[in-house]
């Protein structure tokens, strides 16, 4: 899909990059994204930022990790390799200085000294790398102050307007005293100033609340620019609520330090909505101030029609101060196709806004190589990981679609993806927690129409089994069209069903979830089991070759034979024992040779919730009823959560990765510790398990006794033990229903 917009309309817009790279307190624990993410280890990412096409990298010089234990002991060895890097790969560097941090030890947002000891360390980096010209020496004042100063969740966990108060004023005023520090080495040095660009909306008695809100988003840009005096709405609620003096705000309209370029940050949580209806929305959203309770949810979710999106707030900046505005954060926690969407949408509404008279300088990919944790708001060490340009679960970064459409737009493109002709998640109809309200256009808001191209779907085969009708599901979730047919609209096997099926629905990919998956049966039936499973993959290999269509297969753990002792990866050669894994096995090979660019998908014994032909569910029923549940307590397999291992596979497929991949929830336990694990997470009583040798089992077709699966490629998928808990959790919640 190719989005009409004339090409120089986006001229002048540059494409920007940053890591993401907090260093946060929470008591005396530090959370350091830049060890979670690897980056601090992996000097050639600079070299992988470079070839995306970006031009400017916001790029931590950060004082918590140069001067961690005392002022003057100054660690420069690692920013003095990578800037030099960043300068020598053409890319300008916008030096950040905290982010989102306290800073060091020795210091803190409330410390009255935090603004001379952070200029002082300003200057030492301007005179460390005078070639500098483009600093963030704060990240987001007014974001951090919420989190440090008003809802407690980093240091030093304030909870109330005042500590707010003097952790934004505390971060505010050493940004102006950095930036004299910084100009006195470097009189060019250009102050990028971001902080989140949100606004409020709300139900009519809470318009009070939405417009204080909406006052309270520019506080920071406002006392950089010297705007808060007397006539400035939040003077009598800084005076008054925040306890702060007349010299205390008048210091920085004497000292006024107003951004060269205002840095706007935008995500799907910036805009709000204040409901006061609490009962239509679940507990986590709902709070209040001292008149009323109420819910503050993402817009997204409480409003039919929001003002525009990301385009209107950017008029409402430029109106404001007209100051050259950056996006200097675009990242959205999704699905990968949601990812592309936001991205993408990000680049519509700077072209628009630009086109408009904003003077719009650059578009920024926030987060490439992801970020760890932050749905936690980083106060919690749990593993969470969001993929950006970059996914760094394997042993190098691999480039996501993100990473292709960020080249596309830096090389002057339309971003161009077939999961860009369905809307995001925040635009379709089953966002809502409730039927939703219309919002009140701001007077000058813009209201823009679209129309949308006929989105090509994703052919799913298998209509009939476990994994076909979880591809539609998790489809339907995540706003990816799709056709799913049984063997009767579509047989796999023959050549003249394959050709009619890709004629008449012009799929951008296909999805084969169908194939024969009785490994006993198959044993006396090789005809069939061969014609399902081998020649069906061959023929849609063929043809999707032929139409350049992406292909997916799936094949399984029972290609090997169990011989090794340790996790199977992609690279290890298929030995199987069975017929059934003899046709996998010899469909991998044919799909590979027949189309390269297809992507096969390894996988072992499936778990999900949604069907009871799976061996977990007649495990727990076998135990609810207080009947024993006979277990092999020597065949080693990698059990597989199908919603993990669908999102997975699309995520692979929306990045059009090829080749052979294992998608597991990687970890190795026989049938009988599987079984274990999952009766003591639905405290059922394992008692009632009965371990066996697997040759007890009656089965006909031989089994590797180790067939675990480990990827080399990268670790997608969640843990096991994670995987079983959300399996209960989703049972939970569709017998509720």
């Amino acid at each position: 899909m190719q989005r009409v917009v004339r090409r120089d309309s986006a001229a002048g817009i540059e494409m920007w990059g940053g890591v993401e790279c907090t260093v946060n307190r929470v008591d005396d624990r530090w959370f350091n994204q830049l060890e979670r993410n690897g980056h601090a280890e992996r000097s050639d990412d600079i070299k992988r930022c470079s070839e995306l096409g970006i031009r400017a990298l916001r790029y931590p010089v950060l004082w918590e990790r140069i001067a961690p234990a005392r002022p003057d002991e100054k660690a420069w060895s690692w920013t003095d390799n990578r800037l030099p890097l960043i300068r020598g790969a053409g890319m300008r560097v916008i030096a950040g200085l905290i982010h989102h941090g306290s800073g060091p030890h020795y210091t803190s947002l409330v410390d009255p000294q935090f603004p001379a000891k952070f200029a002082r360390f300003a200057r030492s980096v301007a005179e460390r790398y005078p070639w500098i010209d483009d600093y963030t020496p704060v990240n987001e004042p007014l974001t951090t102050a919420r989190f440090s100063g008003l809802y407690g969740c980093w240091y030093p966990h304030g909870r109330s307007e005042r500590v707010f108060k003097d952790a934004l004023f505390t971060q505010c005023r050493g940004i102006v005293l950095a930036m004299q520090a910084i100009r006195r080495v470097n009189s060019d040095a250009r102050l990028i100033q971001t902080e989140d660009l949100g606004k409020s909306y709300s139900t009519r008695l809470l318009d009070y609340q939405a417009r204080f809100n909406n006052d309270l988003r520019w506080l920071a840009w406002d006392l950089l620019c010297g705007r808060v005096t007397r006539e400035h709405p939040l003077w009598d609620w800084l005076r008054r609520c925040c306890g702060a003096s007349s010299a205390e705000i008048m210091w920085f309209a004497d000292h006024p330090c107003p951004p060269d370029v205002i840095g706007a940050n935008h995500y799907i949580t910036s805009e709000r909505f204040l409901d006061h209806r609490t009962s239509r929305y679940p507990l986590r959203y709902q709070g209040g101030n001292a008149l009323h309770r109420y819910a503050d949810i993402e817009a997204a979710r409480g409003l039919l029609r929001s003002a525009g999106g990301l385009s209107p707030l950017l008029h409402e900046v430029w109106e404001r101060y007209r100051i050259p505005i950056a996006i200097t954060e675009s990242h959205i926690d999704a699905t990968r196709d949601d990812q592309l969407r936001w991205l993408a949408e990000s680049w519509c509404a700077a072209v628009t806004a630009r086109a408009e008279g904003v003077d719009v300088r650059a578009l920024t990919t926030w987060a490439l190589f992801g970020s760890f944790d932050w749905n936690s708001l980083l106060t919690r060490n749990d593993g969470y990981y969001e993929p950006g340009a970059f996914d760094v679960r394997g042993p190098r970064p691999r480039e996501t679609a993100v990473g292709t459409m960020v080249r596309q737009i830096a090389a002057g493109q339309a971003p161009s993806h077939p999961v860009l002709d369905e809307a995001g998640w925040w635009k379709r109809s089953d966002r809502f927690f409730c039927k939703p309200a219309r919002a009140v256009q701001p007077s000058g808001a813009r209201r823009r129409s679209s129309t949308r191209p006929t989105p090509r779907p994703i052919v799913i085969s298998g209509a009939n089994g476990t994994l076909g009708r979880a591809f539609a599901r998790i489809c339907t979730q995540r706003g990816l069209s799709f056709v799913l047919l049984n063997r009767e609209q579509f047989d796999i096997a023959d050549a003249a069903s394959v050709e009619r099926v890709l004629d008449q629905h012009s799929p951008w990919a296909l999805v084969n979830a169908a194939g024969y998956v009785r490994v006993d049966d198959a044993e006396h039936d090789a005809s069939r089991c061969y014609r399902e499973n081998t020649t069906g993959p061959e023929i849609l290999a063929t043809a999707c070759a032929r139409r350049d269509v992406q292909l997916m297969v799936f094949s399984s753990d029972l290609v090997f034979d169990g011989r090794c002792r340790t996790p199977y990866v992609e690279t290890d050669g298929p030995a199987p024992l069975n017929v059934y894994g003899m046709s996998k096995a010899a469909a991998e090979a044919r799909v590979q040779a027949l189309f390269p660019e297809a992507l096969v998908v390894r996988t072992g014994c499936f778990f999900g919730p949604w069907d009871n032909y799976n061996y977990l569910a007649a495990m727990i029923e076998s135990l609810r009823l207080g009947r024993p549940f006979v277990t092999a307590n020597d065949v080693t397999v990698t059990p597989t959560y199908v919603p993990d291992l669908v999102h997975a596979s699309l995520d692979l497929l929306v990045d059009r990765e090829r080749g052979i991949w294992h998608l597991t929830n990687d970890h190795a336990v026989t049938w009988s510790e599987f079984a274990a694990r999952a009766a003591d997470r639905g405290r059922l009583n394992a008692a009632l398990l009965r371990p066996r040798p697997n040759v007890e089992l009656g089965q006909i077709a031989q089994r590797p006794q180790y067939s675990a699966l480990t990827s080399q490629r990268s670790s997608m998928m969640p843990g096991l033990d994670d995987a079983i808990g959300r399996y209960y959790t989703q049972r939970e919640a569709m017998l509720a229903a």
